[in-house]
């Protein structure tokens, strides 16, 4: 383990989770949702909660929910885990705002997603994530996600961040393993692999650990892949990813992650219900029965 791995574990955690946010049948916040689901995901592994991000359905949380969000999760987990809260949009003064306002509700650390829509240059996402990272003394993981964002963090920007003292990771949902590698071997920033399809790659190349939706439900097992690529036993990781082909599969192409984690909770009794707020809806009937299919594959029960 390197020396930037050991404190990226000690600011982020490895094995993080990309929460989602449980709500009531009319769309507000559940907070006993809230408790159950981070009780379950502390009590298969999870050592990082990411709060608000895309899986949270960040788009649609106004911030003084994310400000509750955040302050119950930190309460609940009691500093079991690293919980990290997603606070960027794609303008700079909200995203500092909700910095600021994570930071005093409790956050460990920060999520900064790339400012969406506006497509800035280079220079200007620099500009936004320096301002973002100013306004607190939280650890900041950059989260770059250009299929949604609608431009990707460059290699050199990357770099250059990576000069800020307290952007210290990043959460890399490109899928570009090169680029990956470049920028650990150019930089101390931490790797996490955001896409769960690609989870033993990200973590073979020097990946510090991985946020994961599917975590939501299986935690455990992204904890076994984890430690296996740690010992160098790629046999076993490669069979713990094998394993999990078909839920991942399941949960991450079909209706939408956010959507099909909360069906899977909801499944399980974990949460109550498996709303999502427009324009998300539910999934459809032949997506629920093959993400049964899944989990049953696998016997997966509370």
């Amino acid at each position: 383990m390197t020396i930037s791995q050991h404190r990226a574990e000690l600011l982020f955690g490895t094995n993080l989770v990309a929460m989602v946010t449980p709500m009531r049948p009319d769309g507000t916040l559940d907070e006993s949702g809230i408790t159950s689901l981070v009780d379950h995901l502390l009590s298969t592994g999870c050592d990082g909660i990411v709060v608000g991000g895309t899986t949270g359905e960040s788009p649609t949380l106004t911030e003084p929910e994310m400000t509750r969000l955040v302050g119950a999760v930190s309460a609940q987990s009691n500093n079991r885990a690293r919980v990290i809260a997603g606070v960027g949009t794609y303008n700079t003064t909200d995203s500092i705002r909700r910095a600021r306002d994570a930071e005093a509700a409790g956050a460990d650390a920060l999520l900064l997603v790339c400012p969406y829509y506006s497509k800035p240059t280079q220079a200007g996402i620099v500009a936004h994530c320096v301002a973002v990272a100013d306004a607190t003394e939280l650890p900041v993981m950059l989260y770059d996600v250009p299929a949604r964002t609608g431009v990707a963090m460059e290699t050199s920007t990357l770099i250059e961040l990576s000069d800020h003292p307290l952007i210290r990771a990043v959460k890399d949902a490109k899928g570009d393993l090169f680029e990956a590698m470049t920028v650990m071997s150019r930089t101390s920033l931490a790797y996490y692999c955001g896409i769960d399809e690609l989870n033993l790659p990200y973590l073979a190349c020097g990946a510090t650990g991985v946020v994961s939706v599917v975590g939501n439900v299986l935690a455990d097992r992204n904890a076994e892949l984890i430690s296996a690529v740690r010992v160098g036993d790629l046999s076993s990781a490669n069979a713990v990813q094998s394993s999990l082909l078909e839920i991942v599969d399941a949960i991450m192409r079909t209706s939408q992650g956010a959507v099909m984690a909360k069906a899977a909770l909801a499944e399980l009794g974990i949460i109550p219900y498996a709303g999502v707020r427009l324009p998300l809806i539910e999934s459809p009937p032949a997506h629920r029965r093959r993400l049964t299919e899944a989990m049953d594959t696998l016997s997966i029960a509370v």
